[in-house]
């Protein structure tokens, strides 16, 4: 039988040099931020304080930019935006008719007809309603 291949000891300086380069390569990429804001994409929930407690806080007054991204955020995206920003978006993104609907024209207006038959069977279908209705 073949023996085992036995491993190298370890080498402390190699592995400390592994190392450094590694932190080296992590802090050329970090990036800090250092403003953070709340999501106005997410709901807030806001929790009041206990009845019978008498710690009063002091009133904290409002950033216009921050109200400002919460009303934008609960737009609807035509108003948000100009173009539609998704493929899905394309897809009623308008939504008035294109052409102003015309009641007299006939070739684009076809009325609801009622003939014989139709009458007919609405009067059966009332008829079968209100016999359902009182038993």
């Amino acid at each position: 039988m073949a023996n085992p291949k036995e491993k190298d000891p370890v080498d402390i300086v190699h592995q400390n040099a592994i190392h450094v380069e590694t932190i080296m390569k992590e802090l050329r990429h970090q990036k800090l931020y250092t403003e953070f804001n709340i999501n106005p994409f997410k709901k807030l929930h806001i929790l009041t304080d206990k009845p019978m407690s008498n710690i009063t806080y002091r009133k904290e007054e409002e950033d216009p930019a921050f109200v400002q991204a919460i009303h934008r955020a609960h737009l609807e995206p035509t108003k948000k935006y100009s173009h539609p920003q998704t493929e899905a978006q394309e897809i009623g993104w308008i939504s008035r008719p294109l052409i102003a609907s015309d009641r007299s024209d006939r070739r684009l207006n076809f009325p609801r007809q009622n003939s014989e038959i139709t009458k007919y069977m609405d009067a059966a279908w009332r008829l079968k309603e209100q016999t359902q209705n009182l038993g």
